[in-house]
């Protein structure tokens, strides 16, 4: 089940992305997946219709044990070359030291997708919520989003209560990655400490994703467990029958 659900969150991904643009052909598998490196390393909150079909997705790729920078998914990115590249360092390797200090996890989110016929109903906000809620189950996390300009991803990510990096009281400005064709920026993000106005939503989802499978290609290296810290989740909701984790 695990494989299955990974490959059909690679091949909606694939379709996505290159319906959007973001990637060419060449850059799919034969039958038509997105695959990255990261995808079984990562864990990916789901969204699935009544269909059983991927409607929305995303993961989060823990690397509190990685030494530096380099070591870093984030490290491939355009803004890790451009003319602020060494600001842009500077900053990630503050987060690293934040989530260290304060002990939490460090990670980036990434491979959001959400389809076409959800993108202008709650979908996009949800699935990114459920995220936050699977970090603070997984014990809470400072970390790293790669967001696009396109379908105003960036923005969203921002009302929700995310932030750019800053160097030296300047926030690092966005930047035109020629992989993806389009307008990029790398915000922050502290799992505690979603926009007041989202809080809720995020205990809701949290609380949900307590009671939804989760699937693993063996022993899964860390257990979902009620959280203990960040802003105090409750213990019971109803289940939503359409999210689901896969790890």
């Amino acid at each position: 089940m695990h494989s299955a659900l990974l490959t059909k969150v690679q091949r909606f991904r694939g379709r996505i992305y290159l319906d959007d643009g973001a990637i060419t052909r060449q850059e799919l598998t034969a039958d038509g997946r997105h695959k990255s490196p990261i995808d079984d390393d990562s864990w990916h909150v789901i969204s699935l219709d009544s269909q059983g079909q991927v409607c929305a997705c995303l993961r989060f790729l823990e690397e509190s044990d990685l030494p530096n920078f380099d070591d870093l998914w984030v490290s491939r990115a355009a803004a890790a070359r451009s003319s602020y590249g060494k600001a842009f360092r500077q900053a990630v390797e503050r987060e690293i030291r934040n989530a260290r200090e304060t002990g939490v996890l460090f990670g980036e989110v990434g491979g959001w997708a959400v389809a076409e016929n959800y993108r202008l109903g709650p979908e996009p906000l949800r699935i990114v919520l459920a995220a936050y809620g699977l970090v603070e189950l997984l014990g809470s996390s400072i970390g790293l989003v790669t967001a696009t300009w396109r379908h105003r991803s960036a923005q969203i990510l921002r009302r929700i209560g995310l932030e750019p990096l800053f160097v030296d009281g300047n926030a690092l400005p966005p930047y035109h990655d020629p992989a993806y064709d389009c307008e990029m920026e790398v915000l922050r993000f502290d799992s505690r400490m979603p926009n007041p106005k989202y809080r809720h939503m995020v205990r809701e989802l949290t609380s949900s994703l307590l009671h939804a499978p989760v699937f693993g290609p063996g022993n899964l290296p860390k257990v979902l467990q009620p959280a203990q810290r960040g802003f105090g989740m409750p213990m019971v909701v109803e289940p939503m029958a359409a999210l689901a984790t896969v790890a």
